[in-house]
């Protein structure tokens, strides 16, 4: 029984409690970023490039044969998910910087 007892302080401490609130806001703004490079970033760029959607470009390895499948180096997806990456990075550093500043 002290163990559920000690379950339940650490549980309720401001630390886990905070924690997760961050990962539920943290995967709601995932999703955002994501629609927005997907959804507005990656087309205006395909219009600056003559219709060239980023996501979709890719490198065919191999072409398939009679009885395998085509090896595909999709990059494209790639760096579409590194730009959601530096945008989420980058939104992280802002939102660290100012939490900063407030506790000094």
């Amino acid at each position: 029984m002290k163990i559920f007892k000690e379950f339940k302080e650490f549980a309720t401490r401001g630390n886990v409690v905070d924690l997760a609130i961050g990962v539920v806001i943290g995967a709601s703004f995932s999703s955002i970023t994501n629609s927005l490079v997907t959804d507005i970033i990656n087309p205006l760029l395909g219009l600056v490039t003559n219709k060239v959607d980023l996501s979709e470009q890719a490198i065919v390895l191999q072409q398939a044969g009679a009885s395998s499948t085509p090896v595909i180096l999709g990059y494209g997806n790639f760096l579409s998910n590194v730009l959601n990456f530096l945008i989420i990075s980058f939104v992280l550093f802002l939102v660290i910087k100012r939490v900063n500043k407030l506790a000094k």
